[in-house]
């Protein structure tokens, strides 16, 4: 009997799964909804639709924080239970896990812990950085480019990294992502409107205008909740004041890629100059994202296809080659290049 092989991929906000068996990809919202002290209400995207709805007695958690795991005890059992509730997954398993590589040992371990000791009853693990992982579900050649830069764009961190001849030459966790932007849309909108909006509403106002290419007049209606009354409130919110608010922290992320480009060597930068940055994430589906990058570091800008899905198509490259089986590797080994 084939064995089960699956490729993992822990988000901030949601867990990706690459089943090579059966060729299909499962996801999941990484999030709780506790009831009391500590029963355990939902999980997942069901635990993910009670975002900002619940009464006083449920709160909502999530297990990760910017990119690092924030509760292992949470973390394992969501894990472990989302994977035993799939029929899809069979005990004695053998994993792929992406992890970011610009972490502290600690984290890189606790990835590699959770994965292995989770109720899935994994037979072995093994991990690869993510970096790499994003390069091959973007379709770059990492074993012959002469240098090109990837931003992975997620919910909670954008990780940068640069690759050339094979390997990883420098790597960045940048603590912006999603939330951040959302956070920055519900800050001016309080601001400028005197309302309240919550998370899911300025989501839908980022994905709905981006940061160029649409109409300057166009406007949206959202609820909240007026500060002034305090009663519940509807209001068109424009275009111009959620690309406003957007620009502070996609700034931030200009000046991190600016920054990694001046610290790589100079062959390499040519590389770079020639190939360009490749956008990955869930993000990097915001309309107009890479033409303000592009304006912004005078690279040129490439959208992976299904940006979401970069990671589970490079782990199913990695799974299916020997040749690129070489970049994982079991922590579990002594020898293991983190450590070296």
């Amino acid at each position: 009997m084939p064995r089960s092989i699956y490729g993992l991929d822990i988000g901030t906000y949601e867990i990706k799964v690459f089943d090579k068996k059966n060729k299909k990809i499962w996801k999941q919202k990484n999030v709780i909804a506790v009831k009391g002290k500590d029963d355990i209400f939902a999980m997942g995207d069901a635990a993910y639709e009670m975002y900002e709805k619940t009464p006083d007695d449920i709160r909502i958690v999530f297990p990760m924080q910017e990119g690092a795991i924030a509760s292992f005890d949470s973390m394992q059992y969501l894990l472990g239970t989302l994977l035993n509730n799939t029929r899809l997954f069979v005990r004695g398993s053998e994993y792929l896990l992406a992890v970011p590589t610009d972490v502290t040992e600690v984290e890189k371990r606790a990835f590699y812990d959770l994965v292995l000791n989770s109720r899935g009853k994994a037979k072995s693990v093994r991990i690869v950085e993510r970096g790499i992982v994003d390069a091959l579900g973007a379709g770059v050649d990492i074993w012959s480019t002469s240098g090109v830069m990837i931003a992975n764009f997620g919910g909670g961190t954008t990780e940068l990294s640069v690759l050339s001849a094979g390997g990883m030459v420098l790597n960045r966790l940048v603590k912006i992502g999603g939330t951040h932007l959302d956070n920055a849309i519900i800050n001016l909108v309080r601001r400028n409107q005197d309302m309240l909006i919550g998370h899911s509403a300025a989501e839908n106002l980022r994905c709905k205008f981006g940061v160029f290419e649409q109409e300057t007049d166009a406007t949206a209606m959202v609820s909240g909740k007026s500060i002034l009354s305090g009663i519940p409130h509807r209001k068109d919110i424009s275009s111009g004041l959620v690309r406003a608010a957007l620009k502070e922290p996609l700034e931030e992320c200009v000046n991190a890629i600016k920054i990694m480009i001046d610290r790589t060597p100079s062959d390499i930068q040519k590389g770079i100059f020639e190939n360009g940055l490749y956008l990955t994430g869930g993000i990097a589906r915001i309309s107009g994202l890479d033409s303000f990058l592009e304006s912004h570091i005078n690279l040129p800008v490439h959208v992976a296809h299904e940006p979401e899905f970069s990671s589970m198509r490079g782990l199913e490259v990695i799974m299916s080659s020997k040749v690129y089986r070489k970049f994982s590797y079991s922590m579990l080994n002594e020898d293991y290049r983190w450590l070296r």
